[in-house]
């Protein structure tokens, strides 16, 4: 299976859903009329498929086909918060060392949730966050260009991505998924973990308004790090996930 063919059919989606074609809930075309709209085989349409629909662009009813998904599937349960402002709410010393800041081709979930062309580049940043000068998160994060084109600009020693994201693309919606993690041997390194301890990993996806902003990827150290989170009865606020360190 050519890369090329593969990716126009998830370029082919992502633009007719970026153009209104499917709007929320709308059934997209089916393997077999992907097939004839687009010129691949089969096996290339189900890839593009499947890869949409694990980065929650699209989503699948057994039996009826694949549609377009919601923007906002978390909006009214989270709540993002900065990581700078965790730290010296504790009375602790923050600081950061960065580590990545580029355009690079993204990986083909992230390209296809910002809707980039085959071989387009997005900005890529990775980041140390530290308490006192120990490692408290790793901050591997995804930046839509179209939508945050001065992002490679920033001073992030100086201010967090968060806090830029924020104040350029305010957040409407977030989603968070939250995984234990065995971490790789840079990830080992740069947090400074035991040959025995594991990771906490949240992947925060962000948009304003309908636009997708940002896919990050959070590792925290097991044994320094936890996550909480409060259901008030009755409340209709937004639901805090809370970073704590312990």
């Amino acid at each position: 299976m050519s890369q090329r063919r593969y990716q126009s059919v998830i370029q082919y989606l992502s633009e007719g859903i970026a153009a209104g074609n499917w709007p929320v809930d709308a059934q997209v075309p089916s393997e077999n009329e992907l097939v004839e709209l687009c010129s691949v085989s089969r096996m290339t349409a189900r890839r593009a498929l499947e890869e949409l629909t694990e980065a929650g662009v699209l989503y699948r009813v057994q039996g009826k086909g694949t549609f377009v998904s919601p923007p906002k599937m978390q909006a009214s349960f989270v709540e993002v918060r900065n990581i700078a402002d965790e730290v010296r709410a504790l009375g602790q010393h923050y600081g950061n060392v960065v580590k990545t800041l580029l355009a690079e081709v993204p990986p083909p979930k992230v390209a296809a949730l910002f809707g980039l062309a085959e071989k387009a580049t997005a900005f890529h940043s990775i980041i140390l966050h530290l308490e006192n000068k120990l490692p408290v998160q790793l901050e591997d994060r995804w930046v839509n260009p179209n939508a945050v084109p001065e992002y490679l600009r920033q001073d992030f020693t100086r201010e967090t991505p968060n806090v830029y994201l924020s104040r350029i693309a305010p957040l409407t919606a977030a989603e968070h998924v939250i995984e234990a993690h065995l971490p790789d041997l840079k990830q080992k390194r740069l947090l400074q973990l035991s040959e025995v301890e594991a990771c906490l990993v949240v992947h925060r996806t962000t948009w304003s308004g309908n636009t997708p902003i940002s896919y990050a990827t959070l590792y925290h150290p097991g044994t320094r790090y936890r996550l909480a989170g409060r259901i008030g009865a009755g409340s209709t606020a937004p639901l805090p996930i809370e970073e704590i360190h312990v």
